[in-house]
C-alpha cells in the first residue's frame, strides 16, 4: 500500500463514458480515485438532483470496482457565484452547496474543492466580496453539520490566485471544515506573475491544506497541457506539502480528443507517480 493516494480528476476523460467505465479506467491506468466533477453545465449540475438510486448504484460501482470517489471538483459556482449582484442567483448558489453538500455525504465524499471566485462573469467590487465571504460562512456551517470539508481551489484569476488569499477567507469563517486544495500548476503562475515565493505561499496553508492538484502550466496557460511540458515545480511543491502532512493528489489534466485514452493516462499516472514519490524519498 502507498503511502499516498493518487486522483484522477474526471475531465481527463472523454465525455459520455458512463461511470462504471471511468472507474474500470481509473483502476487500470494507475489511478487510486476517481475526482468527480460538478461544473457549471447542465449534464454535471445535474447530478444534485439525483434521485436514491441513482447514488446506491453509484455506490455500488464503487464497491464493485475498488476505486473509490473522495474529492468532488465543484466549479458549478462559477456560473452561480456565492458573491453575484443578483440575489437570484446568489440564492442558487447557494441551493448548489447545499446539494453539493448532501450528495457528497452520501457518496462517502470526503472534501468538494470550491473555485475561487466571488464571481467570475460579473466585474468583482466591495459587494460581490462582502457577499461571497457571508454566503461562504453559511456554505461552511452546511458542510460542518454533515461532516464534509470544503478546500478552496486557488484560481487563475486575481481574487484568490494564492494560498495566502485562500487563507485570508479560512481565517475569516475560522471553521475545521473551511481550508484550501490548492492547485500548484495554478500558484506557479501566480508566482511568476508577481515575482513571489511559491514555497512560501504554499506553506501559509499548513494546518489547513487537505489535498492539491498536481497540474501543467505555463505564464498566461492554465489547461489542456501536457505533464512535463510546462514550468510546474512538482518535487518542490509536493516536499513542502508532504512535510504538511498532505496525503492526497490529484492529477488535474484533460481529454484532448485526440490521444488513444488508455495509454495516455498511464503516462500521466505513471509522471505523477514517479513525481510523488521522488519527492517523498527526498523529504
Amino acid at each position: 500500500m502507498t503511502q499516498y493516494s493518487l486522483g484522477l480528476y474526471e475531465k481527463a476523460m472523454p465525455d459520455g463514458l458512463s461511470f462504471r467505465e471511468m472507474l474500470d479506467l481509473t483502476a487500470r491506468t494507475g489511478f487510486d480515485r476517481l475526482e468527480l466533477s460538478v461544473d457549471e453545465s447542465d449534464m454535471r449540475l445535474e447530478r444534485l438532483d439525483w434521485q436514491s438510486s441513482q447514488v446506491h448504484n453509484l455506490k455500488r460501482m464503487m464497491d464493485d470496482s475498488g476505486v473509490l470517489i473522495r474529492t468532488m471538483c465543484l466549479s458549478g459556482h462559477r456560473k452561480y457565484p456565492l458573491g453575484s449582484h443578483d440575489p437570484t442567483i446568489r440564492e442558487r448558489s447557494l441551493e448548489i452547496m447545499r446539494k453539493a453538500v448532501s450528495l457528497a455525504a452520501e457518496l462517502g465524499i470526503a472534501i468538494i474543492q470550491l473555485a475561487g471566485y466571488d464571481v467570475y462573469y460579473e466585474t468583482g467590487d466591495a459587494d460581490t466580496r462582502a457577499w461571497f465571504a457571508e454566503n461562504l460562512a453559511i456554505s461552511t456551517g452546511m458542510a460542518a453539520k454533515a461532516g464534509v470539508l470544503l478546500g478552496f481551489e486557488t484560481m487563475e484569476t486575481p481574487f484568490m490566485d494564492t494560498v495566502g488569499k485562500a487563507m485570508a477567507y479560512v481565517q475569516l469563517v475560522n471553521s475545521p471544515y473551511l481550508g484550501v486544495y490548492p492547485d500548484i500548476g495554478n500558484l506557479k503562475n501566480a508566482a511568476v506573475l508577481y515575482g513571489s515565493d511559491l514555497l512560501a505561499d504554499l506553506e501559509l496553508g499548513r494546518g489547513h491544506t487537505y489535498a492539491a492538484h498536481l497540474k501543467e502550466t505555463v505564464p498566461g496557460v492554465y489547461r489542456n497541457m501536457a505533464f512535463g511540458t510546462g514550468h510546474t515545480q512538482y518535487l518542490e511543491c509536493i516536499q513542502v506539502l508532504w512535510g504538511m502532512g498532505v496525503r492526497m493528489f490529484t492529477g488535474e489534466f484533460w481529454y484532448d480528443g485526440k490521444s488513444e485514452i488508455e495509454s495516455s493516462l498511464v503516462t500521466s499516472s505513471k509522471f505523477l507517480r514517479n513525481q510523488i514519490e521522488t519527492a517523498i524519498a527526498s523529504s
